[in-house]
């Protein structure tokens, strides 16, 4: 399991050391250390939180949900999900990018290169400019492969799609070892070659100084003013190294608790020592991985388009059989060692983004099933994460394959999910009922969690939109193809089952529905008293006037919106008595036309009287009830009312009445 959830934190070291060293310089070591107190200070005590609170796999969403009702939070849901969506498509985009990155550089990948002709898919001839141009993108090394590598990755996706098998996890962890191993091999050669060595240390250590303005001995007070705004500045970029936490949650069900604890407690600490175990060994591969890149590459081969870009260990694999004697050519003498560093790092940048496939395929199929939503054929055929991969393919494209151009959006992604669980921790707590000794201490700590990472999130975003972009395309998407697919489905009954207040209810309920003919009267409170409502309607001609014997009983009904956002309803039903009168109060509805449908179709079933069911006018333009009903649960009731049970009852004489006067 560790294994599992770190795979997507652990992929991140292919690619990682050079960005630091391109965002920080000779300070990078200290900007990687700047990440490592970041994780321990904020992400890690925030989901170590969010964990205990939610340990059924929705993650800080889910709390989030829980914490903001009606539209308001599922638009934050929803804000999240399409940053988790975008987190999913660059992690994969990115990653089959820096993917191809290494196999181009690898030597075996270069003579491929250098054998195919420059016209491959041309063939000399003229084209329409703009398919010619598309063509000429296409056969580009760096996109050609990366698409090539994407298509073939989509084998290892379509087993996904049921889920996590033993086969599944036995993969993934044996490429996770791999590649942990050969990465230690590598960084450890390079931190026995910095201590046999110690001059290119001390170097660097003194300059480190020079350049921020304190001098040879570090003297000036000055210095780390200059360290921090340059780490904060080179934050974003490096925040890579944080990717995971809120995908880690989905694996929570998956989590097998201790012996004493097997239950949702168990599974919450045992993911908890599986959080603490990843942070820490992420911790230790990154500041020793960019302490050796930072000393022992040179800084030209990490520059935008060098040997090292986005590749630093694997340079550092290949020793000097790329024509740089950069460590101790002890790998070089192994001849295949850079091959094998490089396959299984194609390897494990191929399963990057496991655990964001999984977690989505349990998340959106929730979510977008309480906006309306109808996906579980969807799921059945896999066409969520067909048509996440279609999304990869499309980005891939949009960015061209660039490495360097994708590592913003990843970071947006990144910072966005981890503020938004700070946020959701900082709520919780603060509607616990812990003492305020224990509660404001820990509120306090983790806004100053969201703030910074509401900050980084924010500066990320304005130096690179495109990740808020992605994000906001999915969020559009989803809301726009979820008020379509409500208002297509509107006629649908929507109801699951009444729960009751107690059991003297239940009995109630069952006895009316065995009663003979009645007639059912919507009442909503603060407009007319329950006898006035009768006058009315025997002045109206709707009820025999006085006690008459053959007069039906009167059964008042006062159905209360809850959270009109949702799409299924199961309300909870109280039957009692006000002023003399019947009352049925339903509360926790979603529609009151659904509500007031279910109760006429209920009253029928196993042989009942079918009700006759009596509303007032109502002077509202059509189509702000119509607005209203779709989004506020209300509306043009009687017409609605009148639809969903002319679709339920096949027999009309067994149709309940409808009558407005």
């Amino acid at each position: 399991m560790l294994c599992l959830i770190g795979v997507d934190y652990f992929s991140t070291l292919a690619y990682l050391p050079s960005i630091a060293v391109q965002a920080a310089g000779p300070l990078a070591p200290v900007a990687a250390g700047l990440v490592v107190l970041v994780t321990f200070l904020f992400a890690l005590p925030v989901y170590w939180y969010v964990v205990g609170r939610a340990p059924d796999g929705r993650g800080a969403t889910g709390l989030l949900e829980t914490l903001i009702s009606g539209w308001r939070g599922k638009i934050v849901v929803l804000t999240m999900l399409g940053f988790a969506a975008a987190d999913f498509v660059i992690t994969r985009s990115l990653s089959l990018a820096v993917a191809a990155v290494h196999v181009i550089h690898n030597p075996h990948g270069q003579q491929a290169i250098r054998r195919l002709p420059d016209d491959l898919l041309l063939d000399g001839r003229t084209w329409w400019p703009p398919l010619e141009e598309a063509l000429r993108l296409a056969v580009e090394p760096q996109m050609f492969i990366t698409l090539a590598l994407s298509v073939f990755s989509f084998g290892l996706w379509w087993i996904l799609r049921h889920g996590f098998t033993r086969r599944v996890v036995a993969a993934t962890f044996l490429a996770v070892v791999c590649y942990m191993l050969l990465s230690a091999v590598v960084i450890g050669e390079g931190l026995l070659k910095l201590v046999a060595d110690p001059r290119d240390l001390r170097a660097w250590w003194q300059s480190l100084f020079v350049a921020s303005g304190g001098g040879v001995s570090g003297s000036s007070t000055t210095w780390y003013w200059s360290w921090l705004s340059i780490c904060l500045w080179s934050f974003p970029q490096m925040a890579l190294g944080l990717s995971g936490f809120e995908m880690i949650m989905t694996m929570v069900p998956r989590v097998r608790g201790q012996r004493r604890g097997r239950g949702r407690e168990g599974r919450a600490q045992s993911t908890r020592k599986l959080m603490l175990a990843a942070a820490l060994l992420m911790a230790v591969y990154l500041l020793s991985a960019v302490l050796v890149t930072t000393l022992l590459v040179p800084h030209r081969e990490l520059q935008p388009g060098g040997a090292a870009d986005h590749r630093a260990l694997a340079f550092l694999a290949h020793g000097s059989s790329i024509g740089q004697t950069v460590v101790d050519p002890w790998f070089a003498r192994l001849g295949a060692f850079g091959d094998v560093f490089d396959l299984a790092t194609v390897l494990m940048l191929g399963l990057a983004g496991v655990s964001v496939t999984i977690g989505l395929q349990s998340l959106l199929p929730h979510y977008l099933s309480r906006l309306g939503m109808e996906v579980s054929w969807a799921g059945r055929v896999g066409l969520v994460l067909n048509v996440l991969n279609l999304v990869v393919l499309v980005v891939t494209v949009v960015f061209r394959a660039s490495p360097a151009s994708q590592q913003w959006a990843y970071a947006t992604s990144v910072l966005a999910l981890l503020a938004g669980a700070a946020l959701a921790a900082a709520i919780d707590v603060s509607r616990s009922s812990a003492g305020a000794l224990v509660r404001w201490p820990v509120v306090a700590a983790a806004c100053v969690s969201a703030g910074f990472l509401l900050t980084m999130t924010g500066l990320t975003v304005l130096i690179n939109h495109s990740g808020l972009l992605i994000a906001l395309a999915f969020l559009v998407a989803i809301l726009v193809s979820s008020i379509i697919s409500r208002w297509i489905r509107s006629t649908e009954l929507r109801f699951q089952g009444f729960e009751f207040a107690d059991e003297s209810t239940r009995a109630e309920w069952q006895r009316l529905i065995r009663s003979g003919a009645k007639v059912l009267v919507p009442h909503r409170p603060g407009l007319l008293t329950l006898a006035d409502r009768i006058c009315e309607l025997e002045k109206d001609g709707l009820l025999p006037s006085g006690e008459r014997s053959d007069r039906p009983p009167v059964i008042f009904i006062e159905a209360l919106v809850g959270d009109p956002s949702d799409f299924y309803q199961r309300p909870l039903m109280s039957i009692g008595c006000e002023a003399g009168q019947a009352m049925i109060r339903v509360s926790r509805c979603v529609s009151v036309s659904h509500v007031l449908a279910a109760i006429c179709l209920e009253l029928c079933r196993d042989g009942g009287v079918p009700p006759r069911i009596v509303f007032g006018w109502s002077h509202e333009p059509p189509l702000a009830a119509n607005l209203n009903f779709l989004l506020l649960g209300e509306g043009n009731i009687p017409w609605m009312v009148k639809e969903l049970v002319r679709r339920a009852v096949a027999d009309p004489a067994r149709e309940p009445r409808v009558v407005i006067g």
